[in-house]
């Protein structure tokens, strides 16, 4: 990675980072042969295969969007909670009048990441929450609240890197493909929930389209292999996040949750 942005192999960058890659990656990391990469993945990283079904994976993809055993990711009982939409490291920021916040190191704006500012407008002084998924991590995340879907939009970009090496020389992930989709929540009002992909995350697939009606807590899609992002975006005077949490990013400290946590509270 250190050669590669900001040594002897950046050129080859381009190449790497493009979309034809990752989806050959992706392939790959779907094909049969590939499910003997598991074992060492999972020693290597330290995975709690307890928490998962024992059963025999047709592929390292398979593996890595494993579901997980019912009944370990409960909802939070109060329908007014704010819950994590994923397992992650979760860092959150309110949208000050530049609508900027940080994602990765990097200096992000609102409206460079949706690249829709009239959109963008709508959550001037609400809140960014960024869901940080590391390897280890359950890759599938759910619906925070019930509601209406809308459309879904994807912003083609490319696949770098989410490790910090890739920002010594340029803010290289802001430039990562991303899909967002309108949510008007039953408690939270009109929200964004944002997927980032990462290198060789060849696919963040969403289930539902347009008109769908969602329930707290269930799957709305899932990652492929590679680091990811779950952003979601909150207007104004809806929600509080969780002392802790806002404690904990403001000393530069992400906080671990898990999908179902609640860290926050809705206001209406």
């Amino acid at each position: 990675m250190r050669a590669l942005y900001g040594g002897a192999l950046r050129p080859l960058l381009p190449i790497i980072s493009h979309k034809a890659v990752s989806d050959l990656g992706g392939r790959l990391l779907s094909a049969r042969a590939s499910e003997k990469l598991v074992p060492g993945f999972v020693k290597r990283n330290g995975i709690d295969m307890s928490q998962y079904p024992e059963r025999a994976y047709a592929s390292f993809n398979d593996f890595f969007t494993r579901e997980i055993k019912p009944g370990l990711r409960p909802l939070p009982e109060s329908e007014t909670a704010l819950m994590a939409p994923c397992d992650s490291r979760l860092s959150a920021y309110e949208i000050d009048d530049r609508l900027t916040f940080r994602i990765k190191s990097g200096s992000y704006s609102v409206s460079s990441l949706l690249k829709n500012r009239p959109l963008a407008e709508m959550f001037r002084g609400g809140w960014c929450l960024v869901f940080r998924l590391c390897v280890d991590d359950y890759h599938r995340y759910a619906y925070f609240d019930s509601g209406v879907q809308g459309e879904t939009v994807r912003i083609c970009g490319r696949y770098y890197t989410v490790q910090p090496v890739a920002l010594r020389s340029r803010d290289y992930y802001k430039e990562n493909t991303r899909e967002y989709t309108i949510l008007d929540t039953d408690h939270f009002g009109r929200c964004v929930h944002a997927e980032i992909g990462a290198t060789f995350v060849g696919r963040i697939r969403n289930r539902h389209g347009a008109g769908h009606r969602f329930t707290r807590g269930e799957e709305k899609g899932l990652f492929e292999f590679g680091g990811s992002t779950v952003v979601l975006l909150l207007p104004r005077g809806v929600a509080d996040v969780d002392p802790d949490v806002l404690e904990n990013t403001s000393r530069g400290f992400e906080t671990r949750v898990l999908l179902g946590e609640t860290i926050g509270k809705s206001r209406r």
